[in-house]
């Protein structure tokens, strides 16, 4: 059986992109609201502390340890050297707290953290301009596995470079080995690809998991108006696995005949105002845990 760790996103309880979104919620809720559920996992926010000795006793008291972190890649303007250097500090910490992948997203020239831009003013790279993108990345993600043993894996996002599902065939293709994915099954679903082909076609270099559902309908419209990311987020477009249109008994047959071994993570941003963080959480945790014992994950 292939082993997982179940783990959930703080941005269930407060949004990175959007503070007010749960700004008023304590972190201490948030830690102990997610072991209540039953993840005995997590993830950075804007909350947690950055220092390894405080963060790693804190999430601990709490039955919690770290699953990885968001890492915010800058390589459209940086060097490969410069962008090592940047994310010393970053690698300190997920080191100190024994995770395995670093979750990396280009954000240098992205839209998605503009609530003023739709998304169809994206960034799309040319042929050359991804591998050019590719080669530095590659340099990044060999320093990562060889130095550090952390698997960089590159998180596709709705308003980046990296969106659709041939825009992971390219990152794919112009990298190295070194370089893993983040596969979410949210963000291919609204970039209008399907997990379970990414799986089947990359399943050997998939990193890392994160785990949200989508509301289609939603999805349809926030696109046919060409709304903001942070627009379509605040009307709902994604939920937590089991609650939207995923199918997720497609998903799971294809992690499992990967043999995928690591973290289940939940991520799903949604306004907790409305969403209540607690039963969400429990839903999530109920739902992929049937989904993996079902499949024999």
């Amino acid at each position: 059986m292939s082993q997982v760790q179940y783990g959930i996103s703080p941005l269930t309880w407060t949004n990175d992109d959007m503070p007010e979104l749960g700004g008023d919620i304590p972190l201490d809720q948030c830690l102990s609201e997610m072991a209540e559920a039953g993840f005995t996992g997590t993830e950075l926010g804007t909350k947690y502390p950055r220092e390894p000795e405080v963060l790693v006793p804190l999430l601990k008291s709490h039955g919690l340890v770290l699953a990885s972190g968001w890492f915010s890649g800058n390589l459209m303007v940086c060097s490969a050297e410069q962008e090592i250097a940047n994310m010393q500090d970053h690698i300190k910490l997920l080191k100190a707290a024994g995770c395995k992948a670093m979750v990396y997203g280009e954000v240098s020239n992205s839209v998605h953290g503009d609530i003023n831009t739709a998304l169809s003013k994206r960034v799309i790279l040319t042929e050359s301009e991804w591998k050019e993108y590719g080669k530095k990345i590659s340099i990044v993600a060999d320093h990562l596995l060889h130095e550090h043993g952390i698997k960089l894996s590159f998180h596709h996002h709705v308003g980046t470079i990296c969106e659709t599902e041939a825009d992971i065939d390219m990152l794919m293709d112009v990298t190295g080995p070194s370089v893993f994915l983040t596969l979410d099954t949210g963000h291919i679903t609204y970039g209008g690809g399907n997990p379970v082909s990414v799986i089947s076609r990359w399943g050997d270099r998939i990193g890392h998991m994160h785990f949200k559902d989508l509301r289609l309908e939603v999805m349809e419209a926030a696109r046919s108006a060409d709304k903001s990311f942070l627009n379509a987020v605040l009307d709902g477009v994604f939920t937590v696995p089991g609650t939207g249109d995923v199918n997720y008994d497609d998903v799971f047959g294809a992690l499992k005949a990967r043999n995928y071994e690591g973290w289940l993570l939940v991520e799903a941003e949604q306004d907790p105002a409305k969403a209540n963080p607690l039963t969400f959480a429990k839903t999530a945790y109920q739902n992929i845990s049937g989904y993996a014992e079902k499949f024999g994950l």
